[in-house]
């Protein structure tokens, strides 16, 4: 099937797909997110044009393509190579400890991407607020499976577009239960919902504005506009302080102990302005953290409450 709209670039820096997509997979079974037997990246999302599905494939090292289909395919592909990291700017970034040099040595492709789809990775963080992984992954795809439009195009498999601002905010109390997601996140998720067009405004302003919009939000707090700030606007400094693992990770990849959110920010000054790359190109190396021990957050069924 041809694609209603294609592009093909070289990009500004050495880019690996699947490596600078990878942080917007939420789980095997996201219903928006799928890499094919071929290793091609296909990815929905929702544009002031309309939906759209993305085919995204790297042909040669040195070449990015991009394939949609949709009412807002010419919107996905003209955002196609911001979306792959052409935004990103590794300059000023020195690794200086051995560990993140050989981090940055062995994945020199990997690039922070810039959806600048707000809302759309606001929905997900919300999802993700004091839960573990596994159940906001399963709460994500109840949700799109439920109350996301078919995707356009010729996917693999059935895959949904994340619902809009308006279908948030009209899912019963009912569908948010079976969901698995608490009272408190979908009251966050509706309201924010509410003011999705202002919302998609901070794209355009400067990290420290952005985090004030969107702060607005009740239930919005600098954890998830981290998260949002990694995803839609291509921070690279954006820095998940509160997260449940994120401190002891960091404490136990460059420091070889726990470490509390003030310790690891004090750690990670050095790198300002690329701490959120720091924590990628240590996961994507495959660098440990904390050992596997003590306590961990608990999986808490909110269906059955």
């Amino acid at each position: 099937m041809i694609a209603d709209h294609a592009l093909s670039w070289r990009p500004r820096h050495p880019t690996d797909l699947r490596q600078t997509l990878g942080a917007l997979r939420r789980g095997g079974a996201d219903p928006a997110f799928l890499v094919d037997a071929t290793g091609a990246v296909w990815r929905t999302t929702r544009t002031p044009e309309g939906d759209a599905t993305l085919r995204l494939t790297q042909p040669d090292a040195e070449t990015l393509r991009c394939e949609a289909w949709g009412a807002g395919a010419g919107a996905a592909v003209a955002q196609a190579p911001e979306l792959l990291g052409d935004a990103d700017d590794p300059t000023g970034f020195e690794p200086r400890l051995p560990v993140l040099d050989d981090a940055h040595r062995r994945n020199p492709g990997l690039r922070i991407t810039r959806t600048a789809q707000v809302f759309e990775a606001l929905a997900a963080t919300i999802l993700e607020q004091k839960v573990i992984t596994l159940q906001a992954h399963d709460s994500w795809r109840r949700l799109l499976t439920g109350f996301g439009a078919p995707a356009p195009g010729p996917t693999p498999r059935p895959m949904r577009v994340v619902p809009s601002p308006e279908v948030w905010r009209t899912i019963p109390s009912w569908e948010w239960h079976r969901a698995g997601v608490d009272p408190k996140r979908a009251r966050t998720l509706a309201n924010a919902a509410g003011y999705a067009d202002k919302l998609e405004a901070v794209v355009a302003m400067s990290p420290a504005d952005a985090a004030a919009r969107l702060t607005l939000m009740p239930g919005v707090g600098p954890w998830t506009v981290a998260e949002v700030a990694q995803r839609a606007l291509g921070d690279a400094d954006a820095l998940s302080v509160g997260d449940y693992h994120l401190s002891n990770y960091v404490g136990h990849a460059l420091a070889g102990r726990d470490m509390t959110d003030d310790e690891m920010l004090e750690t990670l000054e050095p790198w300002r302005g690329h701490r959120y790359r720091v924590v990628r190109l240590l996961g994507a190396a495959g660098v440990r953290g904390r050992p596997r021990r003590g306590p961990r957050m608990a999986f808490v069924d909110h269906r059955a409450i």
